[in-house]
């Protein structure tokens, strides 16, 4: 699957997740022309891969995993962005599927497991997002799974993205459970109208999504 093909697919991801409350969104205070523009980029996307692709990001995750390998050794940091200043867990997956396809996920680990489906742990597939309470809170971590009971993360503050075992003792008492990005999710309406905002605002700020 070329690069392109997998930026259009990963583009049809983020239009069937949002644009069912699209004509909600409008009714938000936002310029007319920057409403307009990303229904234009949403609907101009789903009318070329609507006949001629799936809407599972599966399909691309050779590329999703090699990219996410080269960041081992990346510092942690919170709240960072980037490989060059550093990445926490949710930015790490943030910049992995945004480097691989071409769009952001939500920026804390906690609403991206609103995103995708449900999978059970016995289901798993590379690509796979997986979540874990670190924090004593729900979700509070997230990593990308590998294969072999294995997920690549970034973990916490002093270390560094690694890739670790799902079957050991840590990891499975605070397992919170997978997603996968497959076009379904279990967002409310609120949520797919602030995930749509962020996109908005991205479009804004640098041109494209």
């Amino acid at each position: 699957m070329t690069k392109i093909r997998h930026q259009l697919l990963a583009l049809l991801v983020a239009y069937s997740a949002l644009y069912g409350s699209y004509a909600m969104a409008q009714s938000i205070a936002e310029p007319e022309i920057a409403t307009e523009t990303v229904g234009s980029k949403f609907t101009s996307a789903a009318s070329q891969l609507a006949n001629t692709v799936t809407s599972s990001v599966v399909g691309g995750t050779e590329g999703l995993i090699d990219n996410a390998m080269q960041l081992i050794g990346v510092r942690y940091r919170w709240g960072g962005n980037t490989p060059k200043s550093g990445l926490d867990c949710s930015g790490f997956v943030r910049y992995v599927f945004n480097d691989t396809f071409g769009f952001l996920l939500p920026r804390k680990s906690a609403q991206m497991s609103q995103v995708g489906l449900e999978v059970n742990k016995e289901q798993l597939k590379p690509g796979d997002l997986v979540f874990f309470n670190t924090m004593r809170h729900a979700f509070s971590h997230v990593g990308i799974y590998v294969g072999d009971n294995k997920f690549i993360h970034a973990p916490s503050r002093g270390k560094s993205i690694r890739v670790d075992d799902m079957t050991k003792a840590y990891w499975v008492k605070r397992y919170d459970g997978a997603r996968r990005l497959d076009g379904s999710d279990a967002m409310t309406e609120e949520q797919r109208q602030q995930l749509l905002l962020d996109y908005q605002e991205r479009i804004e700020k640098s041109g494209r999504l």
